[in-house]
């Protein structure tokens, strides 16, 4: 497979010493013995039925690898290693590239936060269990929260912005007047909707397979959508109009740093 792959303390702009990279360390050693014991016709049930993945070979010298597209342009790769006793006391390992033309303007922590709720979804299907706590709906304090802190850049939402924000999100988006409504099927079964209606932004979930997902992680793909959202919505008014400071807290230091952006308000 051509491209460029990132490693995520590329994107994170601070090499080995990204707190990421060592988060997605220690997700790779606590989820690699889940595979370890599957064929790989059962590692593609699961990461290709349950997760959307595809299997690929990478050519980095992997037992398997699995591409999910977080977004469109911006693909999380899966690389699986069994070592057996090769390396001593490691068995083997699980790593985690990126590639895409808009991969890195996705910070790590947006990146690991897919990728843990991602493996922690397969993980309960590979074990056969039911999630602690369904989403009954209602929202938790914390997205509540999220919800009231990214609401005004969907203000900056135009006529124009429909078809352009759907080819970025990979979604459905239908707008009437000044309400907003964007469906986005992130697993198989499992689709998290935003709506967001001038006063208000708001989320759901709808789907076969959303019973079988923790609560907290669909939250957490609801925010991951809605940062995303964001990220369309700052490139396209940037320079246009003053932006909220939450325009620029959800880009990687990779990408500001590039653009000379500060994570906070910049003046124009």
């Amino acid at each position: 497979m051509g491209g460029r792959f990132y490693v995520v303390g590329q994107i994170d702009a601070t090499g080995s010493g990204s707190p990421h990279h060592w988060e997605l360390e220690e997700i790779g050693a606590a989820k690699f013995p889940l595979f370890r014991r599957l064929g790989l016709e059962d590692v593609r049930g699961v990461l290709c039925g349950w997760l959307g993945a595809r299997l690929e070979g990478l050519g980095m010298g992997e037992d398997w690898a699995a591409t999910l597209e977080f977004f469109p342009e911006a693909n999380v790769h899966v690389l699986y290693y069994y070592y057996g006793d090769e390396f001593g006391d490691v068995e083997g390992e699980l790593k985690f590239l990126f590639s895409g033309e808009r991969v890195s303007w996705i910070p790590g922590e947006d990146l690991a936060t897919f990728i843990s709720v991602a493996l922690d979804f397969a993980e309960l299907k590979i074990r056969g269990r039911e999630p602690f706590d369904k989403w009954r709906g209602g929202k938790s304090e914390l997205m509540l929260k999220i919800l009231r802190e990214r609401k005004e850049p969907f203000r900056l939402l135009g006529e124009g912005d429909a078809e352009k924000l759907r080819a970025f999100l990979g979604a459905n988006v239908w707008r009437s007047g000044s309400k907003w409504r964007i469906m986005r099927d992130v697993f198989p079964g499992v689709a998290v909707e935003v709506l967001y209606d001038g006063d208000r932004l708001d989320a759901s979930y709808s789907g076969k397979n959303v019973a079988n997902m923790e609560r907290h992680h669909l939250e957490l793909l609801a925010s991951l959508t809605i940062n995303h959202a964001i990220r369309y919505i700052t490139v396209e008014n940037y320079g246009k109009t003053e932006l909220p400071d939450i325009c620029y807290k959800v880009f990687s230091r990779m990408f500001t740093k590039e653009k000379g952006w500060s994570h906070h308000r910049t003046q124009h």
